[in-house]
């Protein structure tokens, strides 16, 4: 008797203690559930630069313009795969080109940050876009070449909304380097890319030029082209007709394009070259700072600007 009551006791506290080890186990499953589920509504108490900058992106930029620009081209529903909605990809293709990110590195910051994924309109109980899915779409934007419609579209854009006013232009370029080496797949160079010598330094890849509003700084003009590319060869493409000025360092100097712009009635503010075993004179040093003071502004664009170093480096 006592020995099954032993047993008894045994199994009683066996069973007492599973479910004390797994009960709480359970809620605890449950809480988290909760948590996290809630995340994205929790109040963030610190609001983060990268923050600041997507809720600006969120409502400067035209979206409903742009998705109409897009919608012919874009898969629509039907039989096979579900195709990713169309907003969510666009935004994920914005991110990309603001914080340069490659198609991986892209799928990786979506699950990594929340303020990415809000602002790509996605749940945390919605599926993140994988690499090829990325990479899909941007190949759709590069077949039919949707950038450059875009990219027109914004400027227009800017200019009914009164933010970019046609008085003058502010013009550089800026060296954006692509991988060397012919350990790949090809096992060779890629063929759009050249390699240029700037301050002793030797570059591979290609070039950006771009022209900007000189009173908003917003960018009207881009050309892309090989790094070995002369400067002041894309000078024509960005400007605009009714520009009063332009701004530009020694890499634009050409009195061609001097002649030409003052038969435009152009104010020519380009710095002047130093000629070889010729010294500038004190004026046009003193012109040179000046012109410098207003044209460092473009320059300020390059910190976002590589839209076109995802195209081409992320080829595959």
């Amino acid at each position: 008797m006592s020995g099954l009551t032993i047993m008894s006791f045994k199994e009683s506290l066996t069973k007492s203690n599973k479910c004390e080890i797994i009960q709480p186990h359970k809620q605890y499953c449950r809480m988290k559930q909760i948590i996290f589920a809630s995340a994205e509504y929790t109040h963030k108490k610190v609001i983060t630069k990268r923050d600041l900058f997507l809720n600006e992106m969120e409502k400067t930029v035209p979206w409903v313009r742009l998705l109409n620009i897009i919608e012919p081209y874009y898969p629509k529903k039907g039989k096979g795969r579900t195709p990713m909605p169309m907003e969510s990809i666009l935004r994920i293709y914005f991110l990309q080109q603001w914080c340069s990110l490659s198609d991986s590195a892209a799928e990786h910051a979506l699950y990594d940050m929340d303020c990415m994924r809000r602002f790509a309109q996605l749940d945390l109980l919605d599926a993140i876009p994988d690499e090829t899915t990325i990479l899909n779409f941007r190949r759709l934007i590069e077949k039919h070449q949707l950038s450059a419609i875009i990219f027109a579209d914004i400027n227009q854009y800017l200019v009914e909304k009164g933010i970019k006013v046609s008085q003058g232009s502010m013009v550089d370029a800026t060296i954006i380097q692509a991988p060397s080496s012919t350990k790949n797949k090809d096992k060779k160079r890629d063929p759009d890319m050249r390699s240029t010598r700037k301050n002793n330094q030797y570059y591979f890849g290609f070039k950006i030029h771009i022209g900007t509003d000189i009173n908003s700084n917003a960018i009207h003009s881009a050309t892309v082209t090989p790094a070995n590319e002369a400067d002041v060869n894309e000078l024509p493409k960005l400007l605009r007709k009714d520009d009063k000025v332009v701004f530009a360092d020694a890499g634009y100097t050409s009195d061609t394009y001097k002649r030409g712009a003052h038969s435009f009635g152009m104010s020519w503010k380009v710095n002047d070259k130093r000629k070889p075993k010729k010294n500038m004179s004190s004026s046009q040093k003193k012109q040179n700072r000046k012109n410098s003071q207003i044209r460092a502004r473009v320059e300020y664009c390059f910190r976002v600007i590589p839209t076109s170093k995802t195209v081409h480096l992320n080829k595959r």
